[in-house]
């Protein structure tokens, strides 16, 4: 241990930032972090055990306790239970004899959930050690039972257990015709640097992860600080249940994201880049690093691109399994080897970001985005889309329809429109931007994908009328209890009451004065929470309240009342005092 360790801190050059990438290292050799290794480590990097230790339980994919020598994760996600994942668990449990949540007793298979495993048009899907495995069925089960049975190494299995497909199902503006290599740093250097960031200004490109802040203005933001080292950065961490296209973008326009992060790079002036690559996509990280060595013997990275005085690198960074770290400053902590707590912003990470440099941080979309700006001009982009949302986007499309898969659609194209392409049916409503998003009724249908009506980030999950929608509200909030980074209390602690509050209703044993207080407590992590996930995990609830409170009032438990007791005036009392000392007291009144 003590030789494989030292290897490994010495290929990473002695740096504590590469402390995640050392410690996922040690737990694929070991099945988890031995007290000796984090002894080592913390003696060789000059970093505290604490330190290391609050890593590892930071992040869901290391361990202080043995894994198995077989690690198999299955996907909780809500598109997955729809395609059968309880079923499925029932039949790993009797046919491996581990049970959910536990380490066999020979050590051999360890078997749990993961909150998504960004496969959901291929669910119910999972993970053998980090690799992917879609298209889960009764079938695949008993083969792989049957190779863990024999004991045959996860590189050895038939490569058709973890076949992913990119299924592009309609393509626009960026997926319609891919660029050549190179072409947009050549178009770029031949009309100039300033007058290329021009033509991102007149596309009217914003960032693609959600937020939707002007790209040229982040890059122009960042390019006038006076400082001799800036940095780029990709946030390909997309844990958001219901979205995959990065995934695909990163499978099939691999070259195209780098090329845009070379691009952001000569416009601002920066010479390191870093992909950072969700912990589920290991299956992803070769091949990306291989395409790294191709644009290197290319001369599209490395020093002196493109014949120019123009250097820059790109080093994959790998997540190791925290939804929190899609947040650009969490995500940044996380490439400093650290535990992905969001920062207090301001400052920002244009002027501030990794090591305290000034840092862009795009999304993959968004780069890919900037490269055919960079080849076809401003005007070229702005032509498509609304006044406020210019270009197209990219949805990943699952759940009831008959085509999942990816869709490029212009902005300010209707709901009905989509569904209408991929063949979805009788639908109920629609989660969109995924958990932390909006739901939609089916009266809501001419809506449209747009900054300024309904914005995503890329996640668009379809339910029919078969579905109930308190299954689905469950879901999500049990999905933020359990990926709070724990960092504020109005999030720590409130996630956790949200989702008890709401099982509490969901089973039947809540009164109206519980609907009451669940309503508030959502406005309390709402509002005092200290960063995105916290101020978007009560969505789910006050979206589909607002929508079928009728929903939640059938769930409540029957009550039988005093003659001439008034259950509606009372309850309306109970919300007017709901910022008066004696508002609880009143509440509990109403409930007995």
């Amino acid at each position: 241990m003590q030789v494989f360790i030292q290897d490994l801190i010495e290929k990473n050059r002695y740096h504590a930032t590469d402390l995640l990438a050392v410690l996922r290292a040690i737990q694929a050799q070991y099945y988890h972090i031995p007290k000796a290794a984090i002894e080592q480590v913390a003696a060789t990097l000059n970093i505290t055990r604490t330190q290391i230790i609050g890593v590892i339980e930071f992040y869901s994919f290391l361990h202080l306790s043995p894994r198995g020598q077989y690690d198999l994760l299955i996907s909780d996600s809500i598109t997955d239970q729809m395609l059968g994942k309880q079923d499925l668990v029932v039949q790993i449990e009797q046919t491996l004899n581990v049970k959910l949540g536990e380490l066999r007793s020979d050590g051999l298979i360890s078997f749990d959930n993961t909150s998504c495993t960004g496969l959901c048009d291929q669910g119910p899907a999972g993970l053998i050690n980090g690799y992917a495995l879609p298209h889960l069925t009764p079938a695949k089960i008993d083969i792989i039972a049957e190779l863990i049975k024999q004991k045959i190494s996860v590189s050895a299995w038939p490569i058709e257990l973890f076949a992913v497909k990119d299924n592009i199902l309609k393509a626009g503006l960026l997926l319609n015709e891919p660029i050549l290599q190179g072409e947009a740093l050549h178009a770029a250097f031949k009309r100039g640097l300033k007058e290329t960031l021009k033509e991102l200004d007149i596309s009217g490109l914003r960032g693609r992860g959600g937020a939707g802040f002007k790209t040229a203005t982040k890059w122009q933001f960042c390019a006038e600080e006076i400082t001799d080292e800036r940095i780029v950065v990709c946030n390909a961490d997309e844990g958001e249940p219901g979205t995959f296209k990065d995934r695909v973008l990163l499978n099939s326009y691999a070259h195209q994201v780098f090329e845009g992060m070379t691009l952001c790079a000569a416009i601002i002036g920066a010479q390191q880049g870093f992909l950072y690559l969700r912990g589920e996509y290991l299956h992803l990280y070769e091949k990306l690093n291989d395409v790294l060595a191709e644009r290197r013997l290319a001369g599209l990275l490395g020093n002196n691109i493109i014949e120019t005085n123009f250097s820059f690198d790109i080093t994959i960074c790998l997540g190791a399994g925290a939804y929190i770290c899609g947040e650009e400053s969490a995500l940044i902590e996380s490439l400093e080897g650290k535990m992905g707590i969001p920062r207090n912003r301001p400052p920002y990470p244009v002027t501030h970001g990794y090591l305290g440099k000034p840092t862009v941080v795009n999304n993959v979309e968004t780069y890919l985005a900037a490269t055919k700006i960079a080849v076809n001009g401003g005007e070229w982009f702005a032509s498509i889309g609304t006044e406020k949302s210019k270009g197209t986007k990219i949805l990943s499309i699952c759940g009831d329809c008959a085509q999942p898969g990816i869709y490029e659609v212009a902005f300010g194209t209707t709901v009905q429109n989509i569904l209408d392409d991929c063949g979805a049916k009788d639908v109920l409503g629609i989660q969109i931007g995924g958990p932390s998003g909006t739901f939609i009724a089916n009266t809501e249908f001419a809506r449209k994908i747009a900054f300024e009506d309904l914005a995503t980030g890329g996640s668009f999950i379809i339910f029919n009328n078969t579905r109930n929608i308190l299954d689905i509200v469950n879901n999500f909030t049990h999905f933020f209890a359990h990926e709070s980074c724990g960092f504020c209390t109005p999030c720590r602690v409130g996630t956790s009451l949200l989702k008890n509050q709401l099982d509490k209703i969901v089973n039947g044993h809540g009164s109206a004065g519980d609907v009451v207080a669940l309503e508030e407590l959502c406005q309390l992590v709402k509002t005092q929470s200290h960063c995105g996930l916290g101020q978007t995990a009560a969505n789910p609830i006050l979206s589909t309240l607002e929508r079928y409170p009728e929903l939640y009032q059938a769930q409540l438990k029957k009550i039988s009342y005093e003659p001439g007791f008034d259950l509606d005036a009372a309850l309306e009392t109970a919300r007017r005092m709901a910022n008066r000392n004696d508002a609880a007291a009143h509440l509990t009144q109403v409930e007995e």
